[in-house]
């Protein structure tokens, strides 16, 4: 039995700009960007969503998904925008980013609560108004101190990072049908448990 209700938008949060393409703080836009691939579906730019956009069937469920074009900080215009429009409740909304309190090549779910310092969850629970929309959370580890973080999220991972980082968006998009119905405790034994390679 689903926790919440079924999945009806994934935003994956990044930067635009081929010059932030490769970077940590863009792993967002690397799982909906794979996930589009698995269904065929192409992004377009539209302007009124402040993004681009795509949709996919997963399972007989229409899926739409977002890549935010609006700089990292100002994520939650976009959202808020696609999910007015088409009247997405922010518990059908799962949120895709990077996480510095996890080592690269962990991934967590989390239903709701804070934005524990991420300047594009800040943005998307000022703009819903809701913290109650799902995190799919990709470890990018951290660099040891706080004046490290703007080099490092910015920067590209090493080798042996994002190898462990692509392993997890396999391992997280293996439950995507788990995600569609909403079954976010299913997909939490799963990835809570496996182990980092």
């Amino acid at each position: 039995m689903a926790d919440t209700p079924p999945l009806l938008l994934v935003v994956g949060l990044g930067n635009p700009g081929n010059g932030y393409a490769e970077t940590r703080h863009n792993v967002g836009f690397w799982f909906v960007d794979r996930l589009a691939e698995s269904g065929d579906a192409r992004f377009r730019s539209e302007s009124r969503f402040h993004g681009e956009i795509a949709e996919l069937t997963v399972d007989g469920e229409r899926l739409r998904l977002l890549k935010p074009a609006t700089f990292m900080n100002l994520s939650g215009q976009a959202v808020a925008a696609m999910a007015r429009f088409y009247r997405v409740p922010a518990e059908s909304i799962l949120v895709v980013h990077d996480d510095l309190d996890l080592p690269a090549g962990e991934v967590r779910v989390k239903v709701g609560g804070g934005h524990g310092g991420h300047n594009g969850l800040r943005d998307i629970v000022s703009r819903l108004g809701s913290r109650d929309f799902v995190r799919l959370r990709f470890g990018i580890g951290h660099p040891g101190h706080r004046e490290g973080v703007t080099g490092h999220v910015l920067s590209r991972p090493a080798a042996d990072e994002r190898a462990a980082m692509h392993d997890a968006l396999d391992s997280a998009l293996a439950e995507l049908p788990q995600f569609v119905r909403g079954d976010w405790q299913a997909a939490m034994l799963h990835l809570h448990g496996r182990k980092v390679r």
